[in-house]
């Protein structure tokens, strides 16, 4: 399956934006979902992730309350809603699937096989 994330961009801090993970030669129906961030300098960062069994989300500690992961009616795209974005929101924004990827591994980069290209979101004060 080929990702593309797109909807990044500069905002202010406290803006929203919402980014799109657009899935093509497969859709997500089978393939759990993910979110990673990386900023300049700093280890990729879970952000979001939506499981394909039952369609369970999780959020990392620090976009809790504030992201949301969802999958519109198709089953081709899956977006990320943030909401009042903090200057550390500043990175490079993937999207990522896998498949029978288990509970305990949701929150692992590894545990995802396909990736998007990123999309920059930058916060700035």
């Amino acid at each position: 399956v080929q990702l593309q994330a797109s909807g990044g961009g500069l905002v202010q801090a406290g803006d929203c934006l919402r980014l799109s993970c657009a899935a093509s030669g497969r859709t997500f129906s089978s393939y759990a979902v993910g979110w990673f961030r990386q900023a300049p300098g700093k280890e990729r960062e879970f952000v979001a992730a939506r499981r394909q069994s039952g369609g369970s989300t999780y959020y990392g500690d620090s976009v809790k309350g504030r992201f949301t992961i969802f999958r519109d009616n198709g089953p081709n795209t899956v977006y990320l809603e943030m909401n009042n974005l903090k200057l550390e929101g500043t990175a490079v924004y993937y999207c990522a699937a896998g498949s029978g990827i288990i509970l305990s591994s949701v929150r692992s980069a590894t545990a995802y096989a396909y990736w998007g290209q990123g999309t920059q979101v930058t916060v700035s004060s």
